[in-house]
């Protein structure tokens, strides 16, 4: 049995992706070993001098973030097993250029990436090093939806990484379509955004900015639409998909990779990066075209069981027992002055 430290940026407060799998990664681990979540290593928020000394092995979350974590421990641990979960910003813009993402690339005995296109992400030399873990969430059952308009929904906070301003003007473009109502759930990260937000529900009614809102109300809200719409700019393994899918709820996305690989390289809802246009004219035809929407339920049912929570902690389960055999007894570290942090 180990004794884990999942390092987290992002603890409760934060309520995004990052959180939620951090969480979610200690609940389905908890089983078999002890486990704790930490912001950094060692210690964490009002911890003691010795907070850290049992640990045994660490799983960080984002290269460039938990990088000092990263760093502390393979100083002080320098035979225990690490693993690096990537995030999207890792995958995507970090690991090209950052030193310290670089550097938690090549100190870790395990990379994990969240869509089956995530190792395309890291250089070759290192994709040994590569295990996929798909996220994971129960299943919903999809409620009877209403007939007299289209309900579709993005949740993203707003921030330049997830696009809002494509959600903007389609919103924009879809300004005399009636029928057509968006909402949007997310905080305002990038003050800015929100005031763009602010503004488009004055000018475009049938756009609604709800707001960071729990995670159990967005939930529900995925849920009932009848469309999620994800317009990424870059995104490791969106869990708002997972969710979506799930719960039955057709996708409409951006072509990058983090969303082809959960998504799965045929669905039919794809549009290019930032191309407002081509997004407002799926949504349309989603609306005017009611075998378009039932097609991509189906594509969305057919690849809801790859993200089963029994799968997800059967891979946890496996990246675990096939880390190298601790480079040596991973407690030495533990038990030797010299190295106790």
């Amino acid at each position: 049995m180990h004794r884990i430290v999942i390092v987290t940026p992002a603890l409760a407060d934060a309520n995004n992706g990052n959180w939620q799998t951090a969480h979610r990664w200690a609940r389905m681990l908890a089983r078999n070993h002890r486990v704790r979540l930490a912001a950094a290593w060692p210690g964490g928020a009002g911890a003691g001098d010795d907070a850290g000394a049992d640990d045994t092995l660490m799983i960080a979350l984002h290269a460039r973030r938990s990088a000092a974590s990263v760093a502390q421990w393979r100083a002080l641990r320098p035979r225990a097993p690490l693993v690096v979960a990537l995030t999207g910003t890792d995958l995507y813009r970090d690991i090209a250029h950052d030193p310290a993402a670089q550097a938690s690339l090549q100190a870790a005995d395990r990379l994990v990436v969240l869509n089956e296109l995530g190792a395309q992400g890291v250089p070759a030399a290192l994709r040994p090093k590569v295990r996929v873990v798909l996220q994971s969430c129960a299943a919903r059952r999809a409620p009877v939806k209403t007939a007299r308009h289209l309900r579709v929904l993005m949740v993203g906070h707003l921030r330049d990484e997830k696009s809002p301003r494509t959600y903007f003007e389609a919103a924009r473009r879809l300004v005399h379509r009636g029928d057509i109502r968006l909402d949007h759930v997310g905080a305002a990260l990038d003050p800015a955004l929100g005031a763009e937000a602010t503004a488009l529900m004055a000018a475009c009614p049938r756009y609604r900015w709800l707001g960071g809102l729990p995670h159990g109300a967005t939930r529900r809200r995925i849920q009932a639409a009848h469309l999620l719409v994800h317009p990424s700019r870059m995104e490791g393994g969106a869990h708002v998909v997972i969710e979506a899918l799930r719960s039955g709820t057709p996708v409409l996305a951006s072509r990058i990779d983090g969303n082809v690989g959960l998504l799965g390289a045929d669905h039919g809802g794809y549009f290019p990066v930032g191309d407002a246009g081509a997004l407002a004219a799926l949504l349309q035809r989603a609306r005017d075209e009611p075998a378009m929407l039932a097609a991509l339920a189906e594509q969305g049912r057919a690849r809801a069981g790859l993200f089963e929570p029994r799968h997800e902690h059967a891979a946890l389960l496996a990246l675990v027992a096939g880390l190298p055999a601790l480079r040596a007894d991973a407690t030495d570290a533990k038990n030797n002055p010299r190295t106790r942090p």
